[in-house]
């Protein structure tokens, strides 16, 4: 139901006369298609049985030991090397190699994730409401953003703000998340169900920072090569050369994961081997899904996406935007990670935030994200006149929202922008990209799509806060009138 959309509408343009894919790049497409499926169910199978009990019992473990420092130097260590395994960050490092040092770049963003996982915890032991925090790391993002601008370097901000959303990753984001749940449990206080969220939130600023501190002593010749290859005859080698290399860089991920957790058991957590087995079992569904969706992502849906970015920007502008909106809308269905997070928003608010609403509002932000990127692509302007004035709007609602939905909008921006929006939303775009305003501007125009997916969410997400906001005064105010209306001789339901 998640998948079938997306795949649905890539048939359906590939009917329309403008298009001309080939017949092994459809079959490389339903190929994909089908490892997406298989990938996303035993990913999420795995979530659920390996992955979130796995964050809870690390960060409630370490939280009873008593020991700030050794939560936060734990901490510390394991967001760094989950992070420079990521396999998101990766393929960002091999893109950006011609403008700066891959390597460097990669060590540095694992810094910058390291060291905002420990502010986020330290942000829960004292308590600090989430929205100021996010304002004070803003306020110095923009500052360097200004600096970059001023040294002619404004169009590294796109791929910036994109790595923000790549980090947190299918492997990143759901194993943070749960340890944010298992911390706030113990630390949290009264405010454990706020403290749950956040995270990933600010996890995502970190990666921000590093590349925009690179950016400052980056070259100045800024020039982006695009290659996402074509689809051969041999189909079936590419998939098998893909899912290799992917079984390796996912087995490293979670092999990281997995050495720390059985430290921690061996150290404190102490569970039953009946719990040891169903994690371990969890964790094998979880490697085999996240293998089978990467690689049907990689082979699959990157090569298409590109190629149906250029072939559709011959269509009238409108028709364009048009058809990115309803990709958006339906991509965000196919991100694994969503899909953790729906369930973990209704678990932790009691069913206070449904996991309908969760994923109608993340669906509407997504969808005005990636059509509004297109926009910006079609009249060629900088996507600062995006993100300033979207991310003033997402802080300034954190004013006036419950605390809990400023947490819970600020992890799906990480969580949404996932490996399909890298994979086949970003290759779309930078198609489009190339057809309208050629291989050159794609650093400044076709970058910038994932950073708009991780911003939409902050807005539509405390849209929903507000609105609850608004429902319940307004149910207030007519109870109250019902009371002072009535007739003291009768009893009053107000239920």
């Amino acid at each position: 139901m998640s998948a079938l959309p997306i795949t649905a509408i890539v048939y359906l343009v590939a009917l329309l006369p403008v298009f001309s894919f080939n017949r092994y790049e459809m079959v490389s497409f339903t190929t994909g298609a089908v490892l997406l499926i298989l990938g996303i169910g035993l990913f999420n199978l795995g979530a659920d049985i390996a992955m979130t009990p796995m964050g809870v019992h690390v960060g409630s473990g370490l939280s009873r030991q008593k020991k700030i420092g050794l939560l936060l130097a734990v901490c510390f260590v394991l967001g760094m090397l989950i992070t420079i395994a990521e396999p998101d960050l990766q393929v960002l490092a091999k893109q950006v190699g011609s403008v700066m040092n891959g390597k460097l770049l990669v060590y540095t963003v694992g810094f910058g994730v390291g060291a905002f996982l420990v502010i986020a915890i330290l942000r829960i032991i004292f308590g600090q409401r989430l929205s100021t925090v996010l304002m004070l790391f803003y306020m110095l993002l923009f500052a360097i953003s200004l600096i970059l601008s001023v040294n002619g370097k404004i169009a590294l901000l796109p791929m910036a703000f994109d790595s923000g959303g790549v980090t947190t990753g299918p492997i990143t984001a759901p194993f943070i998340m749960a340890l944010g749940v298992g911390i706030s449990s113990v630390l949290g206080n009264r405010k454990s169900q706020e403290n749950s969220f956040g995270l990933v939130a600010l996890c995502s600023v970190g990666p921000i920072l590093a590349v925009l501190f690179l950016g400052v002593f980056a070259k100045n010749n800024l020039s982006y090569s695009v290659n996402y290859g074509s689809v051969g005859k041999d189909v079936l080698g590419a998939y098998l050369q893909n899912a290799s290399h992917v079984a390796k860089e996912i087995a490293v991920a979670l092999g990281l994961i997995v050495v720390f957790f059985m430290l921690c058991q061996f150290f404190f957590l102490k569970l039953s081997k009946k719990q040891l087995l169903k994690i371990g079992v969890g964790v094998v569904f979880t490697y085999a899904g996240l293998v089978l969706f990467l690689t049907g992502v990689n082979v699959g849906y990157m090569p298409l996406g590109y190629k149906m970015g250029i072939q559709i920007s011959t269509l009238h502008p409108a028709v364009l935007v048009a058809v990115s909106l309803v990709m958006g809308i339906l991509v965000v269905l196919a991100e694994p990670a969503v899909h953790v997070l729906n369930a973990q928003v209704e678990d932790i608010t009691g069913g206070y935030v449904k996991k309908k609403s969760m994923m109608l509002g993340l669906c509407a932000g997504v969808g005005a994200a990636i059509a509004l990127s297109v926009v910006r692509i079609i009249f060629d302007f900088s996507i600062v006149y995006y993100i300033i004035p979207g991310y003033f709007i997402s802080l300034a609602l954190s004013l006036f929202v419950p605390p809990v939905y400023t947490a819970i909008a600020f992890d799906s921006g990480g969580v949404a922008s996932g490996p399909m929006t890298s994979g086949f939303i970003l290759p779309f775009a930078i198609g489009v990209c190339v057809a309208l305003q050629g291989e050159a501007a794609v650093l400044r125009d076709g970058f910038g799509v994932v950073a708009m997916v991780a911003m939409a969410p902050l807005i539509t997400i405390q849209l929903l806060g507000f609105k609850a906001i608004v429902s319940n005064k307004l149910k207030e105010k007519r109870a109250m009138k019902r009371i002072l209306e009535a007739d003291d001789e009768y009893i009053i339901n107000f239920m």
